[in-house]
């Protein structure tokens, strides 16, 4: 056992040392707001809440609850902070590597083929985006379960070459990972069938796919039986996902005809081979083709037929050339764009398992020529190591781009064509920066997409964030005609038209953000600043802890629940020790740094009756609001000080208090 612990050392630490820059690399302006940054579930951190919405929520069209604890988990043990979410990433790409190798060491008893595979595996640049993009610790975290299951599958295979009525550990463990795995990104779901293959090559449960003999054909049901439970579970989980992704994130057969997605399914398995032997020019965003010349369909059609043909007439010599390639073509099935999920036409992250096949056919396939030709040790390993150098580079500079938004979509636009959604997204980092360039970028993009309700609804924002809301309306209502069910645009809507007086009409816009996303705080905590607007603090309150259960540690709604609580003029409101427990919890929150809670739990020690302790935090939030840049906010705040001085509770005019955030 001292080379495979070696080696497994070896695997663990140059693919540390190959990723260790990505440490420095910011969240992405792409998915990590859903999932992380602005996704309050996350940053509230592990909790029985969090638990409870992380089974219950469809939440970003997906149900993978396993990954929302992990990022759950991430927020408890880090708080919001990139380089640990990354470096995390990292531990299970290395662990995947790791679970490779011993899985086809302990299926093919060959040290140095695994060991290649492996290391394939781990620093191949076409592996960059499931690594180094924090939103797809689904990926790592998934393949991860899926490994492990196939582990423990093998060692039930290798006790019973047929299936067993035997309880036995392994079978059950293989089960149970592959479940997790589900839960961690539904991709899994082919997972039944690489066991299949498995059985025909290397564990040898199935002796040839011609064989129709009575004792073979009841081998192969024997085989198929004990995958049921597996079956089921794959069924289950495509349903799931069906009802999950069935709303904004499927495009429909209008959008998308079958024809369409059929040719580019072909274009793109002939893309994902390319990439895999030459990995340059690798985007984060490929854009879907409008329409794609019939030679290249009819070439590429060719060229995955005469493979097929190839694997399967080489099926006795050379069985991994088969297992290899149906490996490829059949884990690619659930993301090769049947179901057209999202706007790409294939995606680096994708090949993150679909690849090993390839890499297990390339590498045993070398393997049998080295030994039939004979050829030198010293000359293989020379072109081993080549070859691994070679990817490792590769790896090393793929990832500079990952550093931060502007740069991956920058390059993305420079190495793509009309990519409307690199446009968007590269708007959105210029936005967030404060640079009215971004203007320029959706524009550009809506000349490439016009239907893309993301692009109104980003431009929408800009312009309300700019002062022209007749414009934002105008943009927001285009967003709504294309995709009437998007909960985010309602929202947003709604707090433009709440900023615009519209108050009746914002209510409708929340209303219809809350019944489409009913798991959101947001839509909640909205309806309760218009309800302070007009001077119902009843019901404000009463939104404001309808919010709290779906997200208990937003630091801005316990803040406005607790000013309520604290000054709203109707004494039936009021509550100054429930007040004083909520803000002080905000202020735990937010580090006792910020003005405005510190304002308000100054508001809830005066309504308790603690007029000194209101004094003093009344002062500290002056004096932090003075050195922080936000002095418009001292001369009210040095108003409600003389009140607490004079013994004086504070009564809130919220109309003039609110801001539309």
């Amino acid at each position: 056992m001292a080379r495979p612990r070696t080696i497994c050392l070896l695997l663990a630490l140059i693919t540390v040392l190959v990723y260790w820059p990505v440490r420095h690399a910011d969240f992405l302006v792409f998915d990590d707001p859903d999932y992380v940054t602005y996704n309050s579930h996350v940053q509230a951190g592990l909790t029985w809440a969090g638990v409870k919405w992380a089974f219950t929520s469809w939440y970003a069209s997906n149900w993978h609850p396993l990954t929302w604890l992990s990022h759950m988990l991430d927020s408890s043990l880090f708080g919001p902070n990139a380089s640990a979410s990354h470096i995390i990433n990292v531990l299970f790409h290395t662990a995947n590597v790791l679970l490779l190798f011993l899985l086809l060491y302990r299926a093919t008893n060959k040290l140095w083929p695994a060991a290649f595979v492996a290391a394939l595996f781990a620093w191949h640049p076409l592996h960059v985006e499931s690594v180094a993009w924090v939103s797809e610790r689904k990926d790592v975290l998934s393949t991860f379960f899926g490994l492990l299951s196939l582990l423990a599958y093998v060692g039930y295979a290798q006790k019973f070459k047929v299936q067993s009525s035997k309880f036995n550990v392994d079978y059950v463990l293989a089960i149970v990972f592959f479940a997790l795995g589900l839960m961690a990104k539904p991709m899994l779901v082919t997972l039944p069938f690489v066991m299949l293959l498995l059985d025909f090559w290397p564990l040898e449960r199935i002796r040839s796919f011609a064989t129709v003999t009575d004792r073979a054909r009841a081998q192969y049901a024997s085989l198929l039986f004990e995958k049921i439970p597996f079956f089921a579970l794959t069924i289950a989980s495509s349903i799931i996902t069906y009802l999950a992704q069935r709303g904004e994130a499927v495009m429909s057969f209008e959008q998308r005809p079958l024809g369409l997605r059929l040719a580019n399914a072909a274009v793109a398995y002939v893309e994902y081979l390319a990439k895999t032997f030459w990995p340059a020019h690798l985007a984060v965003i490929y854009p879907l083709p409008h329409e794609i010349p019939s030679w290249q369909v009819v070439a590429t059609a060719l060229l995955l037929t005469g493979v097929t043909v190839f694997a399967w007439c080489m099926r006795r010599n050379a069985p991994y050339l088969l297992v290899g390639w149906l490996w490829f073509l059949g884990t690619l099935v659930p993301v090769i764009g049947i179901v057209q999920v999202g706007g790409q036409a294939l995606a680096d992250r994708y090949a993150y398992v679909p690849l090993i096949g390839i890499f297990l056919a390339i590498t045993w396939g070398a393997a049998d020529l080295i030994a039939r030709f004979r050829v030198q040790t010293a000359l293989t390993a020379a072109i081993a190591a080549v070859v691994l150098m070679g990817s490792a580079a590769a790896t090393e500079r793929q990832l500079t781009f990952w550093d931060n938004s502007e740069k991956l979509f920058r390059h993305a636009l420079d190495i793509t064509t009309g990519n409307a959604i690199a446009h968007v997204n590269l708007g959105v980092a210029l936005e967030q920066d404060h640079r009215e360039d971004a203007l320029v970028e959706y524009r550009k993009a809506l000349d490439l997409a016009p239907g893309l309700f993301q692009v109104h609804n980003n431009l929408a924002n800009l312009l309300s964030e700019t002062g022209d809301r007749e414009n934002a309306a105008h943009e927001y209502e285009e967003a709504l005609r294309l995709n009437p069910n998007a909960a985010m645009a309602h929202l947003n809507f709604g707090k433009l038209l709440s900023d615009m007086g519209q108050f009746d009409a914002a209510m409708g816009e929340y209303t219809k953000a809350e019944q489409l996303a009913p798991y959101d705080y947001r839509p909640q905590y909205q309806m309760g600043k218009v309800y302070l607007r007009h001077g119902d603090g009843a019901e404000a309150v009463k939104h404001f802890r309808a919010a709290l259960q779906f997200s208990p540690n937003d630091f801005e709604t316990l803040t406005w629940l607790a000013r309520a609580l604290a000054a709203d003029k109707n004494p039936s409101v009021r509550n100054g020790a429930e007040a004083v427990s909520v803000a002080e919890r905000a202020n735990d929150l937010t580090g006792g740094q910020q003005p405005f809670v510190l304002d308000v739990l100054a508001m809830a020690y005066a309504e308790a009756g603690r007029f000194q302790d209101a004094q003093k935090t009344a002062q500290n939030a002056i004096d932090i609001a003075t050195t922080s840049g936000t002095k418009d906010m001292v001369p009210v705040m040095q108003e409600r000080l003389r009140l607490y001085q004079s013994n004086t509770p504070y009564r809130d005019d919220f109309s003039q208090a609110i801001p539309g955030k």
